[in-house]
């Protein structure tokens, strides 16, 4: 497929696949061989009825850590920080609740979400220019999971700190870094990491379903907290610019006028796998920052939900591709399967892997016994429990981080999917979701419930 018959494709079917995934706006982008394609249609906020454009602003959630990312790989490029460099070293004020651990993470184990400590933490520190420094301060009684080094396990909190190493060393904001270190050298003209800065374009609105009539309604809130900035709580940008920022990372390194933004060392370090991601996640590894979802394929890239808005980002260095999703509510993992696995096939041969679905016949060996209980973390109580009938539910409980950001109690059926694995029976917010459970106590129970994040049993021991 050509550029031309991709923008033929986009144009003609994006309306309907909008439609059929009750998806109000979306923009979509590609780049190939640094020339860029990108459309955009439907309604940036249902209640105010404005239209997307290409123009528009969309959040791009966790994306945001490929650019904190970056804001490190630059201080390593220049000598002021190594990536095994401890992270006392340069923050000596950083602690978490285990002394052995705060003396010990490193900036890679950050960077590649092992740092072992809870991660899901969204505290509000105020609007003001020391929101990230307050945060990273509060995170003193953050417990440990597990010794920094030994797993992945996705954590918010951990570019935060980040975010603050950038602040620290840079003797700026992390937003400024961000304008003046990428942006700005990069030539993208429509990036705001504030509500501040987003007021001044055609920015999406996201939007929820939280009753039982499904029917799409704007979120609480446009953002999220300003300490969690370097996480992904607000920048926004056109999906033209997020493709801009993947063509440095595709040349190397270097911006379109030559000047050098990044080593291609470095470009090629954040590729490079660090650790390997539970079965029961959505890709094979994690490099520093990037997830490698297809190693075989060479796809690599992030995702990103923030309040009611869904971005999915996703590059094939060797055939210099990058294609991006920008979406503000509904069935935006549905969307994202007919879109960007439709401009992946075609243009590179690519084929991202299905979402997982419910097995026709239970797995032999699976024990459900071991299985049930609560799984807690700040954010939520994660609780399985068995009826009579042998049905196997789930109730969340979110936790004050959880509401913090709109999560509110649900339950929903699970069935077994594999031997130390549980699928939800329908599909949550478009896609079944896989649990897996891992260790074994006194007892013979699980110890640890694992998505992408790890959840300790919550009476482990007793």
């Amino acid at each position: 497929m050509s550029l031309a018959t991709a923008r033929s494709w986009i144009e003609s079917e994006l309306p309907a696949l909008l439609a059929r995934r009750h998806v109000p706006a979306a923009a979509v982008g590609v780049l190939r061989d640094g020339q860029v394609i990108d459309h955009a249609c439907g309604i940036l906020n249902l209640e105010t009825g404005v239209e997307a454009t290409t123009d528009s602003l969309f959040q791009v959630g966790s994306i945001t850590k490929l650019w904190t990312t970056d804001l490190v790989m630059q201080l390593v490029d220049e000598g002021r920080v190594g990536l095994d460099d401890e992270i006392r070293r340069h923050l000596p004020g950083f602690a978490v609740a285990d002394e052995e651990a705060t003396a010990t993470i490193t900036i890679r184990q950050l960077l590649s979400h092992t740092a072992g400590f809870e991660g899901d933490i969204f505290t509000d520190h105020g609007p003001g220019d020391d929101a990230v420094e307050r945060f990273v301060a509060s995170m003193g009684d953050l417990p440990q999971i597990f010794a920094p080094g030994e797993r992945f396990s996705y954590s918010n909190a951990g570019f935060a700190v980040l975010g603050r190493l950038v602040e620290v060393l840079r003797g700026t904001t992390w937003d400024r870094a961000l304008q003046e270190r990428l942006a700005a050298p990069l030539g993208l003209t429509h990036i705001a990491t504030t509500a501040y800065d987003a007021i001044r374009f055609r920015a999406a609105m996201g939007h929820i379903d939280p009753t039982p009539d499904h029917v799409l309604r704007p979120g609480p809130a446009w953002g999220m907290a300003r300490a969690s900035g370097p996480v992904g709580a607000m920048l926004s940008m056109r999906v033209r610019d997020l493709l801009g920022f993947a063509a440095m990372h595709l040349d190397g390194g270097t911006a379109p006028d030559g000047t050098r933004v990044l080593s291609a060392a470095s470009c090629a370090e954040v590729l490079t796998r660090q650790v390997d991601h539970p079965a029961s996640t959505r890709s094979d590894a994690r490099g520093l920052g990037w997830s490698l979802d297809d190693i075989s394929q060479g796809l690599v890239g992030h995702d990103g939900q923030t309040i009611g808005q869904s971005a999915f980002f996703r590059m094939v260095p060797e055939h210099g591709l990058a294609v991006a999703l920008l979406t503000n509510g509904g069935d935006t993992y549905g969307l994202y399967h007919d879109v960007v696995g439709h401009l992946l096939d075609d243009l590179a041969g690519v084929r991202i892997a299905p979402d997982p679905v419910p097995p026709p016949q239970p797995p032999s060996g699976f024990d459900a016994g071991r299985l049930l209980g609560t799984y807690r973390a700040r954010i939520v109580d994660w609780t399985l429990r068995q009826n009579p009938d042998g049905r196997l539910w789930v109730e969340e409980i979110p936790g004050p981080e959880g509401v913090a950001i709109g999560d509110e109690p649900q339950s929903y059926e699970v069935l077994p999917y594999a031997t130390d694995q549980v699928v939800t029976a329908d599909a949550l917010h478009g896609v079944h979701r896989v649990f897996g459970f891992t260790g074994r106590d006194p007892a013979g129970r699980a110890t640890h419930l694992t998505t992408s994040r790890v959840f300790p049993r919550a009476n482990l021991g007793i």
